[in-house]
């Protein structure tokens, strides 16, 4: 881990239930709880939204999205955050567009870019994402990506 603290906004998203937790939304509660003990810092929580899936998958999402901090750098938080998917029953085999327990994705963070083979910020896809930018804007909407320049709230609108 590095010393210096870290911001990141996660979009958590789920259309399974997971045994012992329950449907959707409890693991999306579930998970926000759960991201103290990966040593990631809520700062703040958006409400759960319900949402259509994309690709074949029939089953509704819930989706949410963190402010989160922590001293982990981006392939440290990407680590933690497949390890917490990986606890909720997430497997990364099959169909890219398949059902899930849980996922999490790294959309922004402090440090404007970041790339290397396993991640890219930000996230390529967000900004098509009514998905991730509702609750995006709801808890950071003057956050600016860095490849538009336009906040959350803005890009939010675009895909009203």
């Amino acid at each position: 881990m590095t010393g210096a603290r870290h911001r990141y906004l996660i979009a958590l998203g789920s259309n399974m239930r997971v045994a012992g937790i329950g449907g959707p939304r409890a693991v999306l509660s579930r998970t926000i709880d759960a991201f103290a003990e990966a040593d990631i810092g809520v700062q703040q929580a958006s409400r759960i939204m319900s949402s259509a899936p994309v690709g074949p998958s029939l089953r509704r999402y819930a989706n949410a999205a963190v402010l989160a901090e922590s001293a982990l750098a981006p392939d440290e938080m990407l680590a933690s955050l497949q390890e917490l998917e990986h606890r909720f029953g997430r497997r990364r085999k099959g169909a890219p567009w398949r059902a899930r327990p849980l996922d999490l994705d790294i959309v922004l963070w402090s440090g404007g870019y970041f790339a290397s083979p396993e991640l890219l910020i930000p996230h390529p896809l967000f900004r098509e994402r009514s998905f991730v930018l509702k609750p995006a804007a709801e808890i950071a909407p003057h956050w600016r990506d860095p490849v538009t320049g336009f906040t959350l709230r803005q890009l939010a609108a675009r895909v009203a």
